[in-house]
This record gives structure tokens, C-alpha cells and sequence, in this order.
């Protein structure tokens, strides 16, 4: 065997061994982690304390340690090789107009979107507080700028938007990736428990994000 298949060979192992991991990141831990920020966000509807201790509070700093670790880790990972991904996209809407190919670009338009979001999101609510100020986010902070500063209402609701539809489309995709669903009818099924489950994180979303928005009035 010449040195060019094996160079070949090797790649493409790296490349499925690659794809397979940083699918699988995506869904665990990062999207388990995902819906239960998601959820521990909803406390916002009964009040600041409510919330701080669902959100900000840890039991014990190597709790927060480990979270973060648990957290970061994989999702510098998943970005990692979700840039090398949009470098070799190839879309073909205009040539075929089906409507995989339209969620096939919207996941990679998504992915810039999240990454934008998700890099604000962690400075200014996790970061910089803990940092800057020697404190955890306070919710009358993030509940004032929800409702008095229009351009962080406007970021968290389409950053979140972007967060459920990324979510939900690449649950389907490792689904099918791994072999969860290997025939029509599964694929089928899958699409459409994808659907749900973006019209569900998708409205536990803006329901804290409403509860945060009425909570600055």
C-alpha cells in the first residue's frame, strides 16, 4: 500500500473519529447541560432568590470547579471543530431547493450566531461578575438590562432562538450519525421529536426570559 492511502486512510479515521466526538459533545454534556440551564432559568418567576440559588449558588466551589470544567471543556471542543466544519461547507441551495439542504445552512448560519452569543453570554454573566466584581451575576442586574436595555432583550431572544434550532438539528444528526436511525420511518421520527424538542427549549427560553423581562419593571 502506497504512502498516499495510508496518509489517506489515517485522515479519513481522524476525520470520522473527529465528526463522531464532536457530535457527541454537542448532545451530552453540552445539551443535557443546556435544557437545565434552561430550566434552573425558569425560577426567575418566583423571584430573585428563587433564582439566584438555582442559577448563581454552588454547594461548594469545587461543585462550580467541576461545572465549569464539565461545561467549557467540551464546548471549546465542539467549536473547535464545528469552525472546521464552516471551512468546508459546501452548500447547494440554488442548485437543489430541498429543504435539508435549507436546514443544512441554516445549522452552519446557527453556529456563528451561537458562537457570538454564547461567547457574550459567558463574560458578561459569568465571567466578569466573578471576575471583575467579586461576585456572582445578581438577578436585579440581568433583570434591569432585560427590560430597560432593548438591545439585550433583542440579543437573548434570538441568541436563544439560535441555541434551541442548533440544539434540535443536531440531535437529529447524531441520531442518524450514530446509527440511532438507520431507516425512513426512524429518520422521520426523529425529525419530528426534533421539531418538539425545539419548540419546547424554545419556549422554556423566552418563558425566563419573560420572567427576567417583568421581573426588571
Amino acid at each position: 500500500m502506497s504512502a498516499e492511502i495510508l496518509d489517506a486512510s489515517r485522515g479519513a479515521r481522524r476525520t470520522f473519529v473527529s465528526s463522531r466526538l464532536g457530535s457527541l459533545l454537542a448532545v451530552a454534556p453540552l445539551g443535557v447541560w443546556t435544557v437545565n440551564h434552561v430550566w434552573d432559568n425558569l425560577a426567575a418567576f418566583q423571584g430573585a432568590e428563587a433564582w439566584q440559588t438555582s442559577v448563581t449558588q454552588h454547594a461548594h466551589p469545587v461543585a462550580h470547579g467541576i461545572t465549569l470544567l464539565v461545561v467549557l471543556l467540551p464546548l471549546v471542543i465542539h467549536t473547535v471543530w464545528g469552525l472546521g466544519r464552516l471551512k468546508s461547507m459546501r452548500p447547494n441551495n440554488e442548485r437543489y431547493g430541498y429543504f435539508a439542504n435549507l436546514r443544512y445552512i441554516l445549522q452552519r448560519a446557527s453556529a456563528i450566531g451561537v458562537l457570538f452569543f454564547l461567547g457574550a453570554h459567558i463574560w458578561l454573566a459569568m465571567l466578569r461578575p466573578r471576575l471583575l466584581l467579586g461576585h456572582a451575576e445578581a438577578f436585579s442586574d440581568i433583570s434591569h438590562e432585560m427590560h430597560h436595555h432593548m438591545p439585550t432583550l433583542v440579543v437573548y431572544i434570538l441568541g436563544t432562538l439560535g441555541v434551541a434550532y442548533h440544539l434540535a438539528n443536531g440531535i437529529g444528526t447524531f441520531a442518524m450519525g450514530w446509527g440511532l436511525a438507520a431507516s425512513r420511518k426512524s429518520i422521520r421520527t426523529i425529525e419530528r421529536l426534533s421539531y418538539v424538542f425545539f419548540v419546547v427549549l424554545l419556549a422554556m427560553s423566552w418563558g425566563a426570559i419573560y420572567a427576567l423581562w417583568r421581573a426588571g419593571a
